[in-house]
């Protein structure tokens, strides 16, 4: 995401509004990406297929370490439920603050990875290990350990608003591409060898998490950084795109211009519209009739 700096920094009340509108679009088509359950259900059984033929199947031993040792999995469910919400926002308002150059691109990448994970939510609906058959292995810790928490069982929303999130958006995991996108923040522009560590333990730390917690998998954790990589390849030819609109609309003549007398024509060197007086012509004049 090598997008050239912008000159000026952003309004932070525009900025709160376009965060605010993308946000909305996101969480409304979310919801309106509802696919059939039992679609989710066989794309859920083939993933999990194709990551066991490949032994990538890291979700049950971290799902089993998390479901017998509350002290992880408790702040796991936490760490789930919580940290995107604050991370990104935080990581948000540090750039615009700290690195007002580089905040436009990368608020930009942001919001074109999040819009395209719309396109993974409709396109393939996913059912997360937790709400496999019981069968399958996998254990809900977040119902596990409802009581500790503001969540129910219904993923990491409050109880009792269940019917305000998918659950079978799982493909990709944003919450992996949002803390990988944290993370490249973090390790670009901090400049302490703290943020630069934080910058690689944040998103490692989510990936275990997101499995760990039976929420996605492997495989969901992957499809994230994938959307993340199609936003930063989209972001530079976006921006241009936005620049030429502007320079479009700015350069457009406004209606409170006064128009033009002589639409557009000139008059060559010496020439006089018939009736026009000139000081300097008046001038001469009066020096030749002197002279005489």
């Amino acid at each position: 995401m090598p997008y050239t700096a912008t000159r000026h920094r952003p309004r932070w009340w525009t900025e709160l509004t376009l965060l605010a509108v993308v946000y909305a679009a996101y969480s409304a088509g979310r919801l309106l990406a509802r696919g059939d359950v039992n679609t989710a259900v066989d794309h859920g059984m083939a993933i999990l297929r194709a990551e066991k033929a490949l032994l990538l199947n890291a979700e049950h031993p971290l799902n089993r370490l998390f479901t017998h040792t509350p002290a992880l999995g408790i702040p796991a469910d936490f760490a789930y439920a919580s940290l995107h919400y604050l991370v990104t926002p935080v990581v948000l308002v540090w750039l615009f603050r700290r690195r007002p150059a580089r905040y436009r691109a990368a608020r930009t990448w942001l919001m074109l990875s999040t819009l395209l994970g719309l396109v993974g939510f409709t396109l393939v609906p996913t059912c997360p290990p937790r709400l496999l058959d019981a069968g399958q292995g996998f254990v809900d810790t977040m119902a596990q350990y409802s009581s500790y928490g503001w969540w129910g069982g219904q993923a990491s929303a409050p109880r009792g608003m269940g019917a305000m999130t998918n659950q079978y958006a799982a493909m990709p995991s944003l919450h992996v591409g949002w803390a990988l996108w944290c993370g490249v923040m973090l390790w670009r522009h901090g400049r302490t060898p703290l943020m630069k560590a934080l910058g690689v333990a944040y998103p490692l730390l989510t990936t275990l998490v997101v499995m760990g917690t039976a929420n996605h998998y492997f495989f969901d954790a992957v499809a994230g950084c994938a959307v993340m990589g199609v936003g930063a390849l989209l972001t530079r030819p976006a921006l241009r795109l936005a620049d030429r609109v502007r320079t479009r609309l700015s350069a457009a003549p406004s209606a409170s211009q006064s128009p033009i007398v002589s639409a557009g024509c000139e008059t060559s060197a010496g020439e006089r519209i018939p009736g026009q007086r000139t000081t300097s012509a008046g001038a001469d004049d009066s020096t030749t009739a002197a002279a005489r």
